[in-house]
């Protein structure tokens, strides 16, 4: 298309919108649409496909190589839009297999592809993605989308296939026609004409405030009630402190526009299968990679509590249901999630795929962000918490390291004592142990040894890992573009990935334990728990303690009551459960090394700083997860330092925002 064509149809398109002020929001909208489409791109039908509006084309082709036409549109009715392709011209899956596999070069190394007739998409995993992106000389997307009828996506395929991932494919497949069916519904529901005419905004606190554990708040407008984060608190000692309190709500599950999940840890999450087991239908907000580590974290909490003897609160068949209502979105993206809020989920530097959510609220009435739990600090894994956003009135944020005295090491200082306390136990011919939780740490430590050896620094040994780690790791290898720009440069542009490591080796099943613990041969064990409270690390733990050669080193915090505490303040004796429910004393001579910097969490500089950042200048700040000491000095602090009104508060509180 020429370029005077183009200012002619925006031209025509801005005259059309004036035109259509006096229509009802939706039918301008749509009309506004099939008006500015040129009959070329061959539009069969728009329809709502959850909060994006989906163009239905019988010639992709035209539209994907004219997306200038889409990008104006978008301009102009600020919603998002996607193509798809119709029905009619998709190729049978067998069919369009056939067509990938002639089409795609053999050095990209084609592994499979997942259709997902829900959205006419096609994801291609290969083993070199960086072969077949848009601009890639002998892989034309548009000329390829045309020959099969499905539109491309292309995915890295990890070295070891993660089942939870290929779950949630078969579980979407299964339900394809179910969720065309939601997501309409959902569309129906967010761009339905407005019905108040007031703009007022509060927040619900219903956990997570002056402690940690069971986050969750409402977020309430007159139009909407959205509710952000649905934890447990699995610590806590009364029921009434560890759930979310919902029941301080005067509203049903029905009455919910949406949840939004900042990131998968239980503390966050854990109660979300129960809403969905109560009754919740509608849509759960999150990033791509956060919907599979969910499911990993939810679905481990159902067996440690029958391997524990209690009853789970929830069943499978309730974390399955999460995966048919979420709705995952990249970051970045503005999204529209009922009549008069936005969301902008933006990276938060925690663990894969955790979000500050962004809610622009209104028509630029009031912007809220909530930061969950971020990492102001660049790690090997991730980068540092997103901090530019447009517009900020109202900031909620994390305080586990909130006090005064929480300063972590930098980075460089953590490393280097990590890479000393392992190399001086190699040396001597020792096994150092790290007992660590699989999802987050154990991919961040992974990477260190991974980055450290082939560098030379750190002395070359086999390294085994076991339980969850495993698969954790092959959900972080999935999602690439959620990692540190180093590491997703060497995953999607590279042979060199380093979680396929020659150094590393996963431990599948208990009778392949004997190469780890074999005498006088030194290697690093990585395996969960992180606070020696169940899993194969108790195994190891047993071989290993008593040889004063070896060393158990915690990168994670041990909680107070655990085995892993225990250790830690010197205990020379532990009794733990052996084979055939056995109590088993174990003497611990080995060395016992604690080293802090490794969190996820952002400490007290950090945070300080996350604040001063956020331009223009902040009117409210409010202060959550953290002990209430911790919030406390925080509040003052950012008072102090800032003068900006800081406020702590507590769990049943209602905030009037705006």
């Amino acid at each position: 298309m020429n370029k005077r064509k183009q200012s002619s149809n925006f031209s025509d398109l801005m005259q059309r919108k004036q035109q259509q002020k006096e229509l009802p929001p939706s039918q301008n909208m749509m009309a506004t649409i099939l008006q500015s489409i040129p009959k070329e791109a061959k539009v069969t039908k728009i329809e709502y496909e959850g909060p994006r509006i989906a163009l239905y084309t019988n010639a992709p082709r035209y539209l994907m190589e004219n997306n200038e036409l889409i990008s104006n549109l978008v301009n102009i009715i600020k919603k998002r839009i996607v193509i798809r392709t119709d029905e009619s011209i998709r190729k049978s899956e067998e069919d369009a297999r056939k067509i990938l596999a002639e089409c795609i070069p053999k050095d990209a190394n084609f592994q499979g592809a997942f259709f997902d007739t829900a959205t006419g998409e096609v994801s291609i995993e290969a083993k070199r993605p960086w072969l077949l992106q848009r601009d890639a000389k002998e892989f034309n997307h548009a000329e390829i989308t045309e020959k099969i009828g499905w539109k491309l996506r292309i995915r890295k395929a990890t070295t070891i296939p993660s089942r939870t991932i290929q779950t949630i494919n078969a579980t979407l497949k299964l339900t394809s026609a179910e969720r065309s069916k939601q997501f309409k519904q959902i569309g129906d529901e967010i761009f339905r004409p407005r019905l108040a005419q007031k703009s007022e905004i509060s927040l619900v606190t219903l956990g997570g405030f002056s402690q940690v554990g069971r986050s969750s708040m409402l977020l309430s407008t007159p139009e909407s009630k959205i509710l952000v984060d649905c934890g447990i608190n699995p610590g806590a000692k009364h029921p009434m402190d560890s759930f979310p309190r919902l029941d301080f709500l005067d509203i049903t599950l029905d009455e919910l526009d949406a949840i939004v999940i900042g990131h998968a840890h239980l503390d966050h999450t854990g109660f979300l299968p129960a809403l969905c087991k109560f009754g919740y239908k509608g849509p759960i907000y999150c990033t791509e990679p956060t919907l599979p580590m969910m499911n990993l974290i939810q679905l481990d909490a159902i067996k440690v509590a029958a391997a524990q003897g209690r009853t789970p609160m929830y069943a499978e068949r309730d974390v399955k249901q999460i995966m048919k209502q979420a709705i995952t979105l990249p970051y970045g993206t503005v999204t529209d999630i009922s009549p008069d809020i936005k969301l902008v989920l933006a990276n938060a530097g925690h663990i894969l795929g955790s979000a500050l959510c962004h809610f622009h609220i209104g028509n630029g009435d009031h912007n809220f962000v909530y930061s969950g739990d971020i990492k102001f600090g660049k790690s090997i894994l991730f980068e540092a918490a997103s901090w530019n956003f447009p517009r900020v009135e109202t900031l909620l944020i994390e305080s586990t390291y909130g006090a005064k005295e929480d300063i972590q090491p930098t980075r460089q200082e953590v490393e280097s004592a990590f890479i000393n306390a392992v190399n001086n136990t190699l040396a001597d011919g020792g096994k150092v142990l790290i007992p660590i939780p699989a999802v987050g740490r154990a991919q961040e430590i992974m990477m260190v040894i991974d980055h450290y050896m082939k560098s030379g620094e750190m002395v070359e040994a086999p390294v085994f890992t076991e339980g969850m780690i495993s698969e954790a790791s092959a959900i972080h290898e999935a999602y690439p573009e959620y990692l540190a720009r180093e590491l997703k440069q060497k995953i999607l542009e590279t042979d060199d990935n380093p979680f396929d490591s020659e150094y590393f080796t996963n431990i599948e099943h208990a009778d392949a334990r004997e190469e780890p613990m074999r005498d006088n041969s030194p290697c690093i064990i990585l395996a969960t728990s992180g606070m020696l409270e169940g899993g194969p690390v108790l195994e190891y733990f047993k071989n290993i303690a008593p040889d004063k050669k070896n060393k158990v080193l915690f990168v994670s915090y041990q909680v107070n009551g655990t085995m892993g505490r225990r250790v830690l303040d010197g205990s020379k004796q532990v009794t733990m459960l052996g084979k055939e429910g056995k109590v088993e004393v174990v003497t611990i001579n080995c060395s016992v090394e604690k080293l802090d910097g490794f969190s996820g969490h952002s400490d007290y500089n950090q945070l300080m700083s996350f604040v001063q950042r956020l331009r223009p200048k902040l009117r409210r700040v409010l202060v959550n997860h953290g002990e209430r000491r911790k919030s406390e000095n925080l509040a003052m602090n950012i008072r102090r330092m800032f003068r900006v009104p800081a406020h702590y508060p507590q769990v049943q509180e209602a905030i009037k925002l705006f």
